[in-house]
């Protein structure tokens, strides 16, 4: 700002510089009452702005982890979905295979039975092709899914895809013709399929126990770290308030200080 070239008084310089003083944290206690924090920048303290910066910086990232954790879940949800109706299948194929041995030599029934124990077994490979989420699917054995759980990407977990088609069961015998010996065989596949489905299934539901865990260590982290920049950078509304307060009085009396000053001066408009 130019240097005024108008003469004022000692007194009237003073006032004006302790009115401007005042105007400076006025607008300096209105932006801390507006926004709510007392660190609004670098310039207010470049110490505090930037750590609370780091905090709030990694809280986002953790936040974004915390998001990635929760679509992971929903693809073993996806897959555990999958082994559940793939089970209920194997259920009904057992149920045929039982069926078919209370009939055994009656080739009207194996026919019919066959066509329907061929349909549940293609409706198994079905599931599985469907049991995908965003393009992972974890009853392919070529899927896996990797989540990361902190801002570095450097702690992760890797979830391998399990082959879960009849081929990688081993459910893929029919019987036609059927004899006692092959009902048998079929019962003993669909018996070892839905233990192999028993042990993925619990192998998912651990996986899925470690990424709650994560997501609640993840939240309260997040809420650490906000509480942590909050507490470098938040105002107190209620000293700020009556900080407004003390100021707008200073204002007023500085109005009235300035005025007292400027007296000597109208003392020569009395010679006129």
């Amino acid at each position: 700002m130019a240097i005024s070239k108008i003469s004022l008084t000692a007194g009237m310089r003073t006032n004006l510089l302790s009115l401007q003083r005042t105007d400076a944290l006025l607008t300096r206690t209105q932006e801390r009452l507006a926004t709510g924090k007392k660190v609004n920048s670098a310039l207010d303290n470049a110490q505090a702005f930037f750590a609370a910066s780091a905090n709030t910086n990694r809280a986002d990232a953790l936040s974004l982890r915390k998001d990635a954790m929760g679509q992971a879940i929903q693809v073993i949800k996806a897959a555990d979905a999958g082994i559940a109706a793939i089970n209920s299948l194997l259920d009904q194929a057992a149920g045929i295979i039982a069926t078919a041995k209370g009939s055994l030599g009656d080739t009207s029934d194996d026919a019919a039975l066959k066509s329907q124990y061929d349909e549940i077994i293609s409706q198994i490979d079905d599931i599985v092709d469907d049991s995908g989420y965003q393009g992972t699917n974890l009853l392919h054995g070529t899927d896996s899914l990797k989540v990361l759980f902190n801002e570095r990407g450097d702690n992760s977990l890797t979830i391998s895809g399990v082959s879960s088609d009849t081929a990688s069961l081993a459910v893929t015998t029919t019987f036609d013709g059927a004899t006692g010996t092959t009902l048998d065989t079929i019962d003993a596949e669909i018996v070892a399929a839905k233990a192999t489905l028993q042990a993925t299934s619990t192998s998912l539901s651990g996986t899925v126990g470690i990424i709650n865990a994560r997501q609640e260590y993840t939240d309260q982290m997040i809420n650490v770290l906000q509480i942590g920049a909050d507490k470098l950078t938040l105002a107190d509304t209620n000293e700020e308030g009556a900080n407004m307060l003390a100021l707008q009085t200073r204002q007023q009396l500085g109005t009235i200080s300035l005025s007292l000053a400027n007296q000597s001066n109208q003392a020569v408009l009395r010679l006129f």
